[in-house]
């Protein structure tokens, strides 16, 4: 049996488990209906009470669409998140806090860090087995856009081929992000600093105009402005990387010429060589660590925020589904004297208890349903909320996990209506004719 389970494909072992959830629910419907169409008298209750048929499926959908939406938004920012970081094989840089300089390096969030020496970077340019060791230099930004220093071989990396413009920089060029406030052909004067209005004339008299843009990469780097560190270097009044009087920008540098850095991505010749320089360059004087595995430090305590919320999911539904049969319960009240006569005009009592359950049943997979969907459309604002708020692009979609949960709903509260349909046959016919 467990081989014949593993031989399924994973999107038949979720339709399998998403239909063994709600086949409790299909099985109660089976038996209860038992041949029986009550369709004309639910479809006459269903317009009879339509303003509290409506409010009820409205709960029901609030809390759905509120579990499912937590639980696939939660999916989408560690995908984006790691998205974002996929580009970044080994990041080196000055000791200190591996996950401040993650988010300085990768997701260019503003942070005092320390330098790495010019002779610091050029052990590690030339170390055997790099592919490439390209600076990132921040610090600088312009509308709220960072402005980051690096070199060619860096922009290639991030985002392949630009989508505008030449790809290789001369002095005072720059390339833009994606969607960086800047389009080919303008020009900025970059400002010290996160662009505090104070200080836009930190570099008065400093321009650099854009040529080319990157193709998206789904990252915040989608918004930076990238330029030669070279004008980074040089539009601070220090070392530019190379010999006085020499204008070309890019490696190799002069390692007496180099003012610092304050991280360096490094990329290996084969995937098994990031290992062996992440153990050649962690020491006393600098560390090296892999964005992916700080981002999965991260991911461990996004799991416990997960499960909190899983569990605020399920206790949120635990109270729907007392809601909902209570609710229930309330509605047969309220038509418990249509039942009394049919009851008297000689229904069965199981035709009675159809009625009531297929009634339920049509309100619960309602909310269900609009649930769903309102569950989606939440996913898509806070995703677009926490995009514009992050550059990080989040993508969350309802996955087989939302699709467990409406079918666990479903059945354990299509289970729970029999209650309400075995008390309406239950109740006393002469004191609900006489209601």
């Amino acid at each position: 049996m467990t081989e014949m389970w593993r031989a399924l494909s994973p999107g038949m072992q979720d339709a399998l488990v998403a239909l063994l959830l709600v086949a409790p629910g299909i099985l109660a419907g089976a038996i209860v209906l038992g041949g029986l169409a009550p369709r004309a008298l639910v479809r006459a209750m269903l317009r009879r009470f339509a303003w509290v048929n409506a409010l009820f499926v409205l709960l029901i959908a609030v809390s759905v669409g509120v579990g499912t939406g937590l639980v696939a938004q939660e999916r989408g920012l560690r995908q984006g998140s790691a998205r974002a970081a996929e580009k970044f094989d080994l990041i080196v840089a000055a000791p200190g806090s591996e996950l401040t300089a993650m988010l300085a390096a990768v997701y260019l969030q503003p942070s005092d860090m320390a330098l790495l020496s010019g002779t610091q970077y050029a052990e590690i340019a030339g170390a055997e087995g790099v592919d490439f060791a390209a600076p990132i230099a921040f610090g600088d930004s312009y509308q709220g856009a960072p402005v980051v220093g690096t070199t060619a071989q860096f922009v290639t990396h991030m985002a392949g081929p630009l989508a505008e413009g030449p790809l290789f920089p001369a002095r005072g060029e720059a390339r833009g992000g994606a969607y960086a406030p800047l389009a080919p052909g303008a020009s900025f004067s970059p400002a010290h600093g996160e662009a505090d209005a104070a200080e836009h004339d930190a570099h008065d008299g400093v321009s650099y105009r854009v040529t080319g843009r990157m193709a998206p990469t789904g990252s915040p780097w989608d918004r930076a402005i990238l330029v030669p560190v070279e004008g980074v270097w040089a539009v601070h009044g220090l070392p530019d990387g190379h010999a006085p009087g020499d204008a070309r920008i890019g490696p190799p540098f002069l390692s007496d010429q180099i003012p610092g850095t304050p991280a360096v991505l490094v990329r290996a010749r084969e995937v098994w060589g990031n290992y062996a320089l992440k153990s050649q360059f962690t020491r006393k004087d600098m560390m090296a660590f892999f964005p992916g595995t700080v981002l999965a430090q991260l991911h461990g305590l996004m799991r416990e925020i997960r499960s909190a919320m899983s569990l605020l999911a399920v206790l949120s539904q635990v109270l729907v589904t007392l809601s909902v049969l209570i609710g229930l319960m309330i509605l047969v009240r309220l038509i418990a004297r249509s039942l009394a006569v049919l009851r008297a005009i000689g229904a069965p009592g199981r035709f009675v208890f159809a009625v009531v359950w297929s009634y339920c049943a049509v309100l619960i997979a309602a909310g269900a349903g609009m649930g769903l969907g309102l569950g989606w459309g939440a996913a898509r604002l806070l995703s677009a909320v926490i995009t514009s708020r992050t550059d990080v692009l989040v993508t969350a979609r309802l996955g087989w996990n939302e699709v467990h949960l409406v079918a666990g709903f479903i059945s354990l509260t299509l289970l729970l209506a029999l209650l309400p349909a075995w008390a309406a046959i239950r109740r006393r016919l002469l004191v609900d004719l006489r209601g």
